[in-house]
Protein backbone atom coordinates (compact mmCIF):
# COMPACT_ATOMS: atom_id res chain seq x y z
CA UNK A 1 0.00 0.00 0.00
CA UNK A 2 1.25 3.25 -0.85
CA UNK A 3 0.90 6.62 1.54
CA UNK A 4 -1.40 8.19 -0.42
CA UNK A 5 -4.02 4.67 -0.89
CA UNK A 6 -2.98 4.87 3.30
CA UNK A 7 -3.81 8.47 3.67
CA UNK A 8 -7.11 7.81 1.54
CA UNK A 9 -7.69 4.55 3.65
CA UNK A 10 -7.66 6.72 7.07
CA UNK A 11 -9.50 9.06 5.73
CA UNK A 12 -12.46 7.17 5.29
CA UNK A 13 -12.24 5.20 8.30
CA UNK A 14 -12.75 9.12 9.97
CA UNK A 15 -15.56 10.00 8.13
CA UNK A 16 -17.02 6.70 9.43
CA UNK A 17 -16.25 7.11 13.10
CA UNK A 18 -13.47 4.57 13.27
CA UNK A 19 -10.90 6.45 15.06
CA UNK A 20 -9.04 3.64 17.08
CA UNK A 21 -8.20 2.13 13.20
CA UNK A 22 -7.08 6.05 12.11
CA UNK A 23 -4.92 6.08 15.09
CA UNK A 24 -3.45 2.41 14.42
CA UNK A 25 -2.85 3.77 10.69
CA UNK A 26 -1.46 7.16 11.78
CA UNK A 27 1.31 4.89 13.97
CA UNK A 28 2.16 2.86 10.96
CA UNK A 29 2.48 5.66 8.63
CA UNK A 30 4.11 8.61 11.08
CA UNK A 31 7.68 8.10 9.68
CA UNK A 32 6.16 7.62 5.85
CA UNK A 33 4.68 10.29 6.08
CA UNK A 34 7.58 12.56 7.71
CA UNK A 35 10.19 11.00 4.90
CA UNK A 36 7.90 11.88 1.86
CA UNK A 37 7.52 15.75 3.26
CA UNK A 38 11.27 15.26 2.93
CA UNK A 39 11.83 14.44 -0.34
CA UNK A 40 13.25 15.90 -3.23
CA UNK A 41 10.48 15.21 -5.10
CA UNK A 42 7.52 17.82 -5.26
CA UNK A 43 4.86 14.80 -5.69
CA UNK A 44 5.95 12.90 -2.55
CA UNK A 45 5.62 15.79 -0.59
CA UNK A 46 2.73 17.54 -1.77
CA UNK A 47 1.13 13.67 -0.65
CA UNK A 48 2.43 14.15 2.43
CA UNK A 49 1.23 17.28 3.16
CA UNK A 50 -2.13 15.96 2.16
CA UNK A 51 -1.85 13.09 4.33
CA UNK A 52 -1.66 15.16 7.22
CA UNK A 53 -5.29 16.15 6.65
CA UNK A 54 -6.33 12.80 5.88
CA UNK A 55 -4.79 11.11 8.65
CA UNK A 56 -6.02 13.80 11.26
CA UNK A 57 -2.31 14.30 12.42
CA UNK A 58 -3.10 17.48 14.81
CA UNK A 59 0.30 16.89 16.02
CA UNK A 60 1.58 18.11 12.47
CA UNK A 61 0.72 21.35 12.27
CA UNK A 62 4.20 22.43 12.27
CA UNK A 63 4.63 19.69 9.41
CA UNK A 64 2.33 21.64 7.14
CA UNK A 65 3.58 25.17 8.08
CA UNK A 66 6.59 24.01 6.24
CA UNK A 67 4.19 22.96 3.32
CA UNK A 68 2.90 26.76 3.08
CA UNK A 69 6.78 27.88 2.38
CA UNK A 70 7.28 24.96 0.19
CA UNK A 71 9.01 25.99 -3.28
CA UNK A 72 5.70 24.06 -5.10
CA UNK A 73 2.53 25.27 -5.83
CA UNK A 74 1.42 21.50 -5.62
CA UNK A 75 2.64 21.30 -1.93
CA UNK A 76 1.38 24.42 -0.34
CA UNK A 77 -1.75 23.57 -1.82
CA UNK A 78 -1.66 20.47 -0.37
CA UNK A 79 -0.69 21.88 3.14
CA UNK A 80 -3.51 24.41 2.78
CA UNK A 81 -6.20 21.37 1.96
CA UNK A 82 -4.81 19.80 5.44
CA UNK A 83 -5.05 22.76 7.06
CA UNK A 84 -8.46 23.44 6.46
CA UNK A 85 -9.70 20.27 7.06
CA UNK A 86 -7.86 20.14 10.28
CA UNK A 87 -9.33 23.40 11.59
CA UNK A 88 -12.77 22.84 10.64
CA UNK A 89 -13.56 21.98 14.94
CA UNK A 90 -11.32 24.45 16.02
CA UNK A 91 -9.10 27.48 14.68
CA UNK A 92 -6.43 26.98 16.83
CA UNK A 93 -4.43 25.68 13.43
CA UNK A 94 -5.52 28.74 11.28
CA UNK A 95 -4.81 31.18 14.23
CA UNK A 96 -1.26 29.57 14.69
CA UNK A 97 -0.38 29.84 10.79
CA UNK A 98 -2.00 33.18 10.21
CA UNK A 99 0.38 35.02 9.13
CA UNK A 100 1.70 33.00 6.94
CA UNK A 101 -2.06 32.24 5.68
CA UNK A 102 -2.12 36.63 5.10
CA UNK A 103 1.12 35.79 3.33
CA UNK A 104 -0.25 33.47 0.80
CA UNK A 105 -3.45 34.86 0.49
CA UNK A 106 -1.96 38.30 -0.83
CA UNK A 107 1.20 37.70 -2.51
CA UNK A 108 1.31 33.93 -3.63
CA UNK A 109 2.12 33.44 -7.50
CA UNK A 110 -0.68 30.73 -7.82
CA UNK A 111 -3.78 31.78 -7.98
CA UNK A 112 -4.97 28.57 -6.66
CA UNK A 113 -3.06 28.99 -3.91
CA UNK A 114 -4.10 32.27 -3.15
CA UNK A 115 -7.87 31.09 -2.72
CA UNK A 116 -7.23 28.08 -1.06
CA UNK A 117 -5.75 30.44 1.96
CA UNK A 118 -8.36 32.20 1.87
CA UNK A 119 -11.26 29.33 2.36
CA UNK A 120 -8.46 28.21 4.97
CA UNK A 121 -9.29 31.94 6.80
CA UNK A 122 -12.79 31.04 7.34
CA UNK A 123 -11.78 28.56 10.06
CA UNK A 124 -9.60 31.00 12.16
CA UNK A 125 -10.92 33.30 14.94
CA UNK A 126 -12.55 36.71 13.46
CA UNK A 127 -9.49 38.60 13.75
CA UNK A 128 -9.71 42.39 12.69
CA UNK A 129 -6.89 42.19 10.87
CA UNK A 130 -7.87 39.42 8.67
CA UNK A 131 -11.24 40.58 7.75
CA UNK A 132 -9.44 44.05 6.98
CA UNK A 133 -6.88 41.87 4.72
CA UNK A 134 -10.06 40.07 3.04
CA UNK A 135 -12.32 43.38 2.47
CA UNK A 136 -9.01 44.84 0.41
CA UNK A 137 -8.66 41.68 -1.39
CA UNK A 138 -12.72 41.93 -2.29
CA UNK A 139 -12.52 45.08 -3.63
CA UNK A 140 -8.92 45.35 -5.29
CA UNK A 141 -10.06 45.30 -9.72
CA UNK A 142 -6.36 43.89 -10.37
CA UNK A 143 -7.44 40.54 -8.90
CA UNK A 144 -9.54 37.63 -10.90
CA UNK A 145 -13.60 38.16 -10.28
CA UNK A 146 -13.17 34.09 -8.62
CA UNK A 147 -10.61 35.43 -5.84
CA UNK A 148 -12.27 39.00 -5.28
CA UNK A 149 -15.60 37.13 -4.64
CA UNK A 150 -13.99 34.45 -2.54
CA UNK A 151 -12.27 36.80 -0.11
CA UNK A 152 -15.87 39.04 0.41
CA UNK A 153 -17.76 36.09 1.11
CA UNK A 154 -15.35 34.48 3.88
CA UNK A 155 -14.53 38.00 5.28
CA UNK A 156 -18.49 38.61 5.46
CA UNK A 157 -18.49 35.05 7.49
CA UNK A 158 -15.82 36.36 9.75
CA UNK A 159 -17.60 39.20 10.70
CA UNK A 160 -21.03 37.35 11.50
CA UNK A 161 -18.87 34.88 13.29
CA UNK A 162 -17.13 37.87 15.10
CA UNK A 163 -20.82 38.97 16.18
CA UNK A 164 -21.80 35.76 17.57
CA UNK A 165 -18.90 35.23 19.50
CA UNK A 166 -18.25 39.19 20.75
Amino acid sequence: MTLAEAAAQADTLAEEGREREVADLRREWEDEVEAAARSADYRERAVAYRAVGQFRFRQKIELLGRGLDDESPACRGSALISLERLSRDAPGAVNSLRSELHRLATSDDNQAVRRLAIVTLRNGSAHRDTIVLLEGLGEDDRLERDLRETATKVAAGLKKKGRQTG
